[in-house]
């Protein structure tokens, strides 16, 4: 008998929570692609017009690489791949050129693509000498046994596949470096030994871009240089599959930005996508949950762009500020602030 009241009660349990999540519905778009820049605690009131301005152009020309390759009938993994690549070789973003400084003075970076068909996946971290950590990624995932590569190894293996490799002071950015000896000489002065109580580049961040194609694909892409002044080959969420990046077919492809230990922490990536595939929530209300009440009462702060099956997008961030955008055959939407 009291298995039957489990069951009724759970039963009675799935039903409730269905009635009290609608279903969105609208006409799914024959592609969709939404990238983001980062999320940080930029003021609008404190951003020029022409830095503004910068970033809009730049965020504008890389969703039309991605929508370009989507609208002729490209892959969502081409998209993505080509979109990050753009990202990463501008110097405005904190991605492979744009790359923070360690404690040590070096660049490091990393980067992880999902596709949602299969949820086969790539992933790469503590590169020096990579140009496009994001197309390495790529050929771990579609060319190795293996889901993840690290430092010297990852950077083996990419000379392997012909990956693009540089001298590491193509990664030399001015501003990037006066960063680092700011916050140097604010821990020297307040005999800091740890990292800065806020690790979010408050001008640059992270990069990411999901996408959906013509063949109804997800993919989901992430890359950064990770935290200015970060130490002991510190590694967030960017390359950590089901935190910082996933995707399947059957729910959503999600990338994220911010404070990367919690996003590792409470796998945001993959709990937006299981709360759409275990609890009914449409997209917008998975994500809003996941990064505005779940990951910020853990104090948690960033963002995430998410595209779903649909081809319905989610931008949802808790910080003041995301570079972010997207476009549909019929939308699109390029933002910094609220």
């Amino acid at each position: 008998m009291k298995y039957f009241f489990f069951f009724l009660a759970l039963a009675l349990t799935s039903c409730t929570m269905k009635e009290n999540v609608p279903s969105k519905t609208v006409e799914k778009p024959a592609y969709a692609i939404v990238i983001h820049g980062g999320a940080g605690y930029i003021q609008a009131n404190n951003f020029s017009d022409e830095n503004k301005e910068k970033y809009l152009n730049a965020l504008d020309t890389a969703l039309t690489i991605g929508e370009t390759i989507l609208k002729d009938g490209g892959s969502s993994i081409e998209a993505v791949e080509k979109t990050i690549n753009y990202m990463e070789n501008n110097p405005l973003f904190n991605a492979g050129k744009g790359a923070v400084f360690t404690h040590d003075g070096q660049n490091e970076m990393d980067a992880s693509i999902m596709y949602g068909k299969d949820q086969n996946a790539g992933a790469v971290g503590g590169v020096r000498t990579v140009k496009n950590p994001i197309s390495l990624a790529r050929k771990v995932m579609e060319e190795s046994d293996h889901v993840m590569m690290v430092g010297k190894g990852a950077e083996q293996f990419g000379m392997t596949q012909n990956i693009e490799m540089v001298d590491t002071t193509y990664f030399f950015v001015q501003d990037r470096w006066n960063a680092l000896q700011n916050m140097l000489k604010s821990e020297e002065e307040k005999e800091k030994t740890r990292l800065s109580e806020d690790p979010i580049d408050t001008k640059h961040g992270t990069v990411g871009c999901v996408a959906l194609d013509k063949d109804g694909n997800l993919c989901a892409g992430t890359s950064t240089g990770g935290m200015t002044n970060k130490k002991y080959d510190r590694v967030g969420d960017s390359p950590i599959i089901g935190a910082g990046t996933f995707a399947d077919n059957a729910t959503c492809g999600v990338s994220c930005t911010g404070h990367g230990e919690y996003f590792i922490r409470y796998t945001v990536a993959r709990d937006v996508a299981a709360l759409m595939e275990y609890g009914n929530y449409t997209l917008a209300e998975a994500a809003d949950i996941i990064v505005n009440d779940k990951l910020k009462e853990k104090g948690g702060n960033g963002g995430l762009i998410a595209i779903d099956k649909d081809g319905n997008i989610a931008m949802p961030f808790n910080t003041s500020s995301m570079f972010r955008g997207y476009v549909t055959p019929d939308q699109k939407e390029i933002e910094i602030f609220k």
